[in-house]
């Protein structure tokens, strides 16, 4: 008797679910995936790409030294714009580590490209990849390319480190290419962040959330990366050894880049970003969170100098605080305010206990 009523009442369940607006967090989910994070892996694979090519051609004679440097800061950008997109497999493992090796408080990396270029002069991909993360990355590749020990402009010094330059090159282009395989598998982080449930996530918010810690963990690295070298976490003391591009000069430009990249996870494209998600109610919050991006962002866009110059007077110390504060700003909004209004539970971000 009672078939027909249950039967009418689950059509019109079906009817209402249809007529239903979009779950809005699984539509920012997809959008942020789609047109902010595989956008940004792609052009980190064309880079690390470019990277192998220029190796080879370095090392052949075909392309000097000047236009080498160029494209490794090319694809040290391209990997700094990862920074606050570092979700799904690149944040699994140590795989952020065969990239970039920092921090590196006892020159680790110095320390074992001279111990690998000595113990295996003819080192391929292969055989770097089984070897100790240190030296498989762009750190190592910095190294070689900057440092006054390997002084790769003289010829002979440049053939010692050619092969493990050419192998670093080969390496980054292989990883960054799994990296992007798995995002585009049928089960990848695209599909895992644009339809739910999944075996990631259970639903859209446990996504959002997830970009949320990254983003979190992001800007807090970023405070670390240019307070270690000011000195913060060393009695006011600066370590401009620290910083982690100190080599190439080039520290400030990739936490430029870096927190620019995080600005467009928060605007997403078409505002489809996590200050879509926010309530018309919270647009206080949301001007707050512009104006704090645009200020930090124009202080970066204001240095002249490097990093290492900066710590080299007070008028430059003073702009660097500036910036350190203008960071630290952002971070706060995003780790309290924002992931109060998102009804996000944070927890423990990747740097607790560093």
């Amino acid at each position: 008797m009672f078939r027909p009523k249950l039967l009418f009442t689950s059509l019109a369940a079906l009817a209402l679910g249809a007529c239903s607006p979009q779950d809005p967090q699984a539509v920012t989910s997809a959008a942020i995936a789609k047109s902010v994070i595989l956008p940004t892996y792609t052009r980190w694979v064309e880079a690390d790409r470019q990277l192998a090519v220029s190796a080879l051609a370095y090392c052949q004679g075909k392309e000097n030294l000047e236009t080498a440097r160029a494209d490794f800061l090319h694809a040290q950008k391209a990997w700094a714009e990862l920074q606050p997109l570092l979700i799904g497999p690149l944040s699994e493992g140590n795989r952020s580590w065969q990239v970039q090796f920092w921090p590196d408080k006892k020159n680790l990396v110095g320390r074992q490209v001279e111990q690998l270029v000595t113990a295996q002069p003819q080192i391929d991909a292969a055989a770097l990849a089984k070897s100790s993360v240190v030296v498989q990355g762009l750190s190592a590749y910095e190294y070689i390319l900057f440092d006054a020990k390997p002084d790769v402009a003289n010829d002979e010094q440049k053939a010692k480190y050619c092969p493990l330059l050419v192998a670093i090159g080969e390496r980054q282009k292989q990883l960054a290419e799994e990296i992007l395989s798995n995002w585009n598998n049928n089960d990848g982080m695209l599909a895992q962040m644009s339809k739910f449930p999944n075996q990631r996530y259970a639903d859209s918010h446990e996504a959002i959330a997830d970009l949320l810690r990254v983003q979190v963990t992001a800007l807090d690295t970023l405070k670390k990366k240019l307070g270690t070298p000011m000195g913060r976490q060393s009695k006011g003391v600066p370590q401009p050894f620290q910083a982690d591009a100190w080599r190439s000069q080039s520290s400030l430009t990739a936490m430029e880049a870096s927190l620019a990249a995080a600005k467009t996870v928060w605007e997403g494209v078409d505002n489809k970003g996590l200050r879509g998600l926010l309530p018309a109610e919270q647009k206080p919050l949301a001007d707050k969170i512009d104006a704090a991006y645009a200020a930090s962002l124009k202080l970066f866009g204001s240095t002249q100098r490097s990093l290492t110059e900066m710590l080299e007077d007070d008028a430059g110390r003073q702009q660097l605080n500036d910036i350190y504060d203008s960071l630290n700003v952002v971070h706060r909004l995003h780790e309290g305010e924002l992931a109060k209004a998102l009804g996000i539970q944070l927890g423990f971000n990747a740097n607790d206990g560093d």
